[in-house]
């Protein structure tokens, strides 16, 4: 999501703004009641009490976050307060520590939830205009560089928090790029993957077609060969268009045995419903390895068996042809490589090819039980 880690640490300044000016709640007012003497103690009470009232509705707020906190009016509370000292006597019975924390830590936390200006002139006019009321009662320098400290503290905590906004653009600065990326990367793959199988399609129709012609193997006026011609091109067309999304294996193994010019013997259940891609690849991988009987084996007779396994389907493509061996085929050759194996390993399979020379092939295809 764009900008998630900005949006995190704006919610994140919300609470925990809030969270600050509540857990100092507690000891600030503490303070304010405790160290008032009998004759201010009801007056003192009752200012704390309006200060632990407004801290609480201002911190929800914060946390509920209903649109822009209201900044203005907690700046005019905490002046309200600051004049109590006016009439509590706070001034003589040394009793504005309690002002003075219950401001800073104000100042402070409006620079998590505030823009720039906002939180700047909120600082200055609740630290300053604290200030200034204090004064008034003729408080002492140092009760009033103490409300004064306010600004440059509200000075350091914004200067944190754009590091940490600058941090958290940047995050998301490299998020966007390595989504931006990694879309690339997906898209690549997907039209290799696609460029990859239409290959594997022309290698298995068309160009395996005309290279039998073309090499003699059979006669261009064989009865069987327009019809397969037809097929090869029906083959190639559909592998552009919309695939579905289940699909009945053994149907389709029906449809590769029946286009090979072979004798096969089939033995499968009525129906194994796979999802479409899976299906389309275990029934290319074996109209391949018949494929190759007719072109390789030297027989025209095949055996086909789909069978289950424990957590498995197995499909076994047998001959008792002259056989060869697999570790004799050049890696140059993508019969076996990619229309076999590769097929397989892209479905999380495998394909496992056994073979010697005078002793007939036996591929077996492999893959998972699909989790309906």
């Amino acid at each position: 999501m764009a900008k998630e880690a900005a949006l995190l640490l704006v919610r994140f300044g919300r609470r925990y703004a809030a969270a600050v000016r509540l857990a100092t709640l507690v000891p600030i007012v503490a303070i304010a009641v405790f160290r008032a003497p009998p004759e201010h103690l009801a007056a003192t009470a009752s200012v704390a009490g309006v200060a632990a009232a407004w801290t609480c509705g201002y911190a929800w707020w914060l946390r509920a976050g209903h649109g822009t906190a209201p900044v203005a009016l907690d700046v005019a509370v905490l002046l309200g307060l600051s004049a109590s000292v006016l009439w509590t006597g706070a001034i003589e019975d040394t009793n504005t520590g309690w002002l003075r924390l219950l401001t800073v830590f104000a100042c402070v936390t409006y620079q998590w939830h505030t823009s720039p200006l906002v939180g700047g002139l909120a600082a200055v006019v609740a630290g300053g205009g604290a200030a200034a009321l204090v004064a008034m009662a003729d408080a002492g320098p140092s009760v009033i560089r103490g409300l004064v400290w306010a600004v440059p503290a509200a000075a350091l905590s914004r200067a944190a928090w754009v590091l940490l906004r600058r941090a958290a653009d940047r995050a998301d600065r490299m998020a966007a790029e390595a989504a931006r990326v990694r879309r690339e990367a997906e898209v690549a793959a997907a039209v290799r993957a696609e460029e990859r199988e239409f290959a594997n399609a022309l290698h298995d129709t068309a160009a395996t077609t005309l290279l039998m012609v073309g090499t003699g193997q059979v006669r261009s006026d064989a009865g069987w060969l327009a019809p397969q011609a037809r097929r090869d091109l029906d083959r190639l067309r559909s592998d552009s268009g919309r695939a579905p999304r289940r699909a009945d294996l053994v149907d389709l193994l029906r449809s590769e045995l029946d286009a090979a010019q072979l004798s096969v013997e089939f033995d499968a259940p009525e129906r194994l419903e796979l999802p479409f891609g899976t299906a389309r690849a275990i029934a290319d991988a074996a109209g391949e390895a018949v494929t190759n009987v007719r072109r390789h084996a030297g027989t025209t007779r095949a055996a086909v068996r789909l069978s289950p396994g424990a957590g498995t389907w197995r499909l076994d493509i047998a001959d008792q042809g002259r056989g060869f061996s697999p570790s004799d085929v050049p890696d140059t050759r993508r019969g076996l490589r990619e229309s076999v194996r590769g097929r397989m390993s892209r479905i999380g399979g495998t394909a496992t090819i056994t073979s010697a020379e005078g002793a007939g092939t036996l591929v077996r295809l492999e893959w998972p039980e699909a989790d309906d």
